[in-house]
């Protein structure tokens, strides 16, 4: 990889990290494009470990109640989303593996992204806040985070949809879906990391270029945090739908019928 390349691509994941368009599926299709096939899960790991920063730095005052108060109301919210989350990873891991390196369903995803979206904006608003928030509301949050390890299905979306359909305030949504992130993030880099020490991959997998791109995510990420928590709060998701249904649909026609860069269904 190039470093054109790891600039390219970390600033793909920081800017869609925090929209909701998905930057898994997203690094998934420029790594097709550029044609870049080993090593692209620990890479896209190593990416969100970058915009894991930026989300540690835009929530630092949560973090810092969470680290002072590790069994307080936000950190137990959060510590249940992480459950769900953490055995879909460990329990369909291979699965996913295979899913990222072949991209076959990478435009349904993109189209379900889109539906899941307009979905919530048909939804009502809610008023929970985090004492509002039940423990069942963090657990099916969790769950549908698991889910979103499928590239094209955005993790943010469907965290901040599933947040507004269990009647969150959707600023809070956003508040709670970012700091959700923050276990699964850093449980999937430490099982990366403990995978490519054990494979003797490492010096690879830390390469000068991934690094890169992982900076590179951290600091685009940290403004896309800023600009969505604004967006949210008084836009609606509906023009991320069309988005991620163009998207969906320019690559199932590459799957049916010109096969330039992707599998075949």
């Amino acid at each position: 990889m190039s470093t054109w390349h790891a600039i390219w691509l970390g600033l793909i994941q920081g800017l869609t990290e925090f929209l909701p368009i998905s930057s898994s599926g997203h690094l998934v299709l420029f790594q097709k494009l550029f044609g870049l096939q080993e090593g692209a899960l620990m890479l896209d790991v190593l990416m969100h470990a970058g915009t894991l920063i930026a989300v540690i730095w835009v929530f630092r005052a949560n973090v810092g109640e969470i680290v002072r108060r590790p069994w307080g109301p936000l950190a137990r919210k959060v510590w249940v989303a992480s459950i769900p989350t953490a055995l879909i990873g460990l329990l369909f891991k291979d699965q996913f593996d295979r899913i990222f390196a072949e991209g076959k369903t990478l435009g349904i995803e993109f189209l379900l992204t889109g539906t899941i979206l307009w979905w919530t904006e048909t939804l009502p608003a809610g008023q929970k806040r985090l004492t509002e928030t039940t423990y069942l509301d963090s657990f099916l949050i969790g769950v549908l985070q698991g889910a979103a390890i499928l590239p094209a299905i955005s993790r943010s979306g469907l965290t901040i949809s599933g947040s507004i359909w269990r009647g969150l305030d959707r600023s809070f949504a956003a508040e709670f879906s970012f700091l959700v992130s923050i276990p699964a993030v850093s449980g999937a880099f430490l099982l990366e990391t403990r995978h490519a020490l054990a494979s003797g991959d490492l010096q690879t997998s830390f390469s000068q270029t991934n690094l890169l791109a992982a900076a590179v995510a951290a600091v685009s990420g940290y403004f896309a945090i800023r600009y969505m928590l604004r967006l949210l709060s008084r836009s609606s998701l509906r023009g991320f739908a069309w988005y991620t249904w163009a998207i969906g649909a320019l690559i199932l026609a590459d799957q049916l019928f010109f096969h330039r860069v992707f599998s075949v269904i």
